[in-house]
């Protein structure tokens, strides 16, 4: 392990690793049972089959690629945002073209294949990495921050959404706070009500109990807090509201669906159908994809590794180009499977707060969602509450990079001001950079110091623009 990680070299041990990639894991195992609802519009079958496959076994392989090639702890699994953009472009296909949804879905891997090639070579080349490079020091500053808030969000947000006979979602932030009063509030959301208050009580209990342990340097505070909310969770569940939080394992299947994914999506390509949807459709989407899955891996990568003080003092990450690969060899290895696009995520930030330095944390996050493909309905019992604590505590923390920013320096204020608006509201780590380069860019032209922007800072500017107001 030693000679493979060097672990020493990076200030961690064995433990420390695999507890941080645990962590990982727990934070993001949402994605395993979401990704495949997404993409075949929630509807189980061969296809939600398939994609499950497919997201366990290409988030599997990119991890491992992470672990060995850049020895990073990072985790790479189907984005957030990307795979609901490609259940849209599934279903457009399907009412441009007549073909079936499985047809049309398909031909939308194709994009996935050819995007992640492209990734590949730009990797390869050194290209993503200069493009990298060019992000101004002032954005670079903003983007952890940013990226916190986004977690926040996420966490008091779109994490957990409670449904009843009323509707729903029904979200903390906007739902539970605010100016509703408990009546009013059981009014609106019926039976839903007390699922919310234990929600709330859970996050809570969960994010001080996390709080309370790192301040008194506990190792695995994370993970720990997380398995205390969980289990308060479960107690509420079964004593508050006579559930059993456990009753799905009774029924659920161990057996992996190996057929189904050969069936449906493993190097299921559908060249046919792809070049049915004309070419200019088809490069539009491509550049797409490209755009907005390339700067939210760099905002990731850059944001977390900030955080994990794995930069230089010009913020740049060692082994960055191995990352990249790793992430293009994701997204090349979901198109053959049968799922999106592939890249890294940000709910790694919660295992390298638990002390993942390593690549020794994404190969434990890795192992863990290959052995999903038996015991995913384990992973699926890990209550949504209890993964906001995580995630809203880490978000506080990357909150802390604003520090580095100059806020007497307006150059740098100004984009990472709209970064942090932009990043949770958008939920697009990428778009949220695009806007802080724009911004940037405009502003040292208009104040007489053009010559201090890169030309390649130009070029990206201009293709956000192109992206936000000509490309869907």
């Amino acid at each position: 392990m030693e000679q493979i990680f060097k672990l020493k070299e990076n200030g961690t041990t064995v433990r420390t690793e695999i507890l941080a990639g645990l962590t990982t894991f727990m934070t993001m195992a949402y994605i395993i049972a979401l990704n495949p609802n997404l993409l075949t519009n929630f509807e189980v079958g061969a296809l939600w089959n398939g994609v499950f496959m497919a997201t366990c076994l290409a988030s599997a392989l990119a991890m491992f690629c992470m672990a060995f090639l850049a020895n990073k702890p990072f985790a790479l699994a189907p984005g957030m945002g990307l795979n609901s953009f490609f259940a849209v472009v599934t279903t457009n296909i399907v009412a441009l073209t007549g073909m079936t949804y499985l047809e049309s879905f398909q031909s939308a891997l194709v994009i996935i294949l050819l995007e992640g090639i492209v990734f590949l070579i730009l990797s390869i080349l050194n290209i993503r990495e200069k493009i990298v490079e060019a992000i101004p020091l002032g954005v670079r500053l903003g983007i952890a921050p940013a990226i916190g808030l986004m977690l926040m969000n996420i966490g008091l947000g779109s994490n957990v959404g409670v449904y009843s006979e009323t509707g729903g979602p029904f979200y903390v932030m906007r739902d539970f706070f605010g100016a509703l009063t408990p009546s009013v509030a059981q009014t609106t959301m019926g039976s839903g009500y007390t699922t919310m208050v234990l929600t709330v009580v859970t996050m809570f209990v969960g994010l001080f109990v996390i709080v309370i342990l790192a301040k008194k340097g506990v190792k695995g505070a994370v993970l720990l807090g997380m398995l205390v909310a969980s289990v308060l969770y479960w107690v509420g569940d079964f004593v508050v509201l006579g559930v059993n939080p456990f009753a799905s394992l009774s029924t659920a299947s161990f057996v992996p669906p190996f057929a189904d994914m050969m069936e449906t999506t493993f190097f299921k390509f559908n060249f046919q159908g792809f070049l049915s949807i004309g070419w200019f459709t088809a490069v539009t989407l491509i550049i797409t994809f490209c755009m907005i899955d390339m700067f939210d891996t760099i905002g990731t990568l850059v944001g977390t590794a900030s955080r994990a003080g794995m930069v230089d003092k010009d913020g740049n990450m060692p082994n960055m180009k191995e990352a990249l690969i790793s992430d293009a060899i994701g997204t090349v290895a979901g198109a053959c499977t049968g799922t999106s696009t592939v890249t890294t995520f940000v709910e790694s930030a919660s295992g390298v707060e638990a002390g993942g330095r390593t690549g020794l944390t994404a190969l434990t996050t890795g192992v863990l969602f290959l052995a999903c493909i038996f015991i995913a309905p384990i992973a699926a019992i890990i209550p949504a509450a209890a993964t906001s604590s995580a995630l809203i505590y880490v978000g506080v923390l990357m909150l802390m990079g604003l520090k580095h920013v100059k806020f007497d320096d307006l150059d740098q204020m100004v984009p990472v001001s709209l970064m942090l608006i932009s990043m949770p509201i958008s939920s697009s780590i990428g778009h949220a950079i695009g806007i802080g380069l724009i911004s940037y860019t405009v502003i040292k032209v208009f104040s007489g110091k053009a010559k201090e922007v890169s030309v390649l800072t130009y070029v990206i500017s201009a293709l956000f623009l192109v992206k936000f107001f000509l490309i869907v």
